[in-house]
């Protein structure tokens, strides 16, 4: 057995997951290599001669280790997400989680793409030159208002973990269809997982810890008049139910 170098990557627990799941076909791949190098996986030859490899009892350690790591974080983001979600509504907006919302990625930063259009087009009809993406936000809002020009909405995106926000970092495409969507975006950050040097300008940037929520750095805001397309969805879609304690105007992050 060699000793690990480092702690293994998300890949070398995922070929582990798989390995336990399957018959234990050998991949004969660099990944494979290093599980078996490192004792977390063996080799096995059956009864007729075919090599197979199956996770070791470390390996079984691993995965279990990996799995409540997992878990915990889950289960910090939920919080967290719960936490945001809540705010919004004592802030006096209506709030959605889990949404998938379709969202234009090359329209001009600063604009309104889901909503305005050059005149005598839609701003719903097809264009062959537009690419569209399914934006998953954590946390949509809008205002509680019957005012369309006044609902002003804002997406929140949470990360408790360093890696999972590094990771987000690396898809511009996500960040472009958040802005394309709302008139304000806030990435919400567990505390000592980074800060607003990591987060794009024009993103701003909430701290979270046990205690409160603080402002490091506020969103910048656009004009944004939502889609039709867009409206259809938050209407087929559940928003949050109020809870007993929501009262507007209790904080407002933007």
């Amino acid at each position: 057995m060699i000793p690990m170098a480092a702690a293994p990557a998300a890949a070398h627990c995922r070929r582990l997951r798989e390995v336990w799941r399957s018959a234990g076909w050998p991949y004969q791949d660099i990944v494979e290599a290093e599980l078996l190098a490192w004792g977390l996986l063996e080799r096995w030859r059956d009864d007729s001669g075919r090599d197979s490899v199956r996770v070791t009892d470390a390996g079984v350690q691993l995965i279990a280790s990996t799995t409540q790591r997992h878990r915990d974080a889950r289960g910090a983001h939920e919080l967290l997400v719960e936490r945001i979600a809540r705010e919004m509504q004592r802030a006096g907006r209506i709030v959605w989680r889990g949404l998938g919302l379709r969202a234009p990625l090359d329209a001009p930063a600063g604009s309104s793409p889901a909503g305005s259009s050059p005149a005598g087009s839609s701003p719903d009809s097809p264009d062959a030159k537009t690419t569209w993406a399914i934006a998953m936000p954590d946390v949509f809002s809008i205002r509680n208002t019957t005012v369309e020009a006044y609902a002003e909405p804002i997406v929140h995106e949470i990360k408790v973990r360093r890696a999972d926000l590094l990771s987000d970092l690396r898809k511009p495409g996500k960040r472009q269809a958040y802005a394309a969507l709302s008139s304000q975006c806030w990435y919400v950050l567990k505390a000592g997982i980074g800060g607003p040097d990591d987060i794009p300008a024009e993103f701003g940037v909430l701290i979270a810890d046990d205690a409160a929520l603080e402002v490091a750095r506020p969103a910048q805001k656009r004009p944004m008049r939502l889609s039709f397309n867009t409206w259809v969805s938050l209407a087929k879609a559940n928003a949050l139910p109020a809870a007993d304690d929501a009262q507007q105007g209790l904080s407002d992050a933007g």
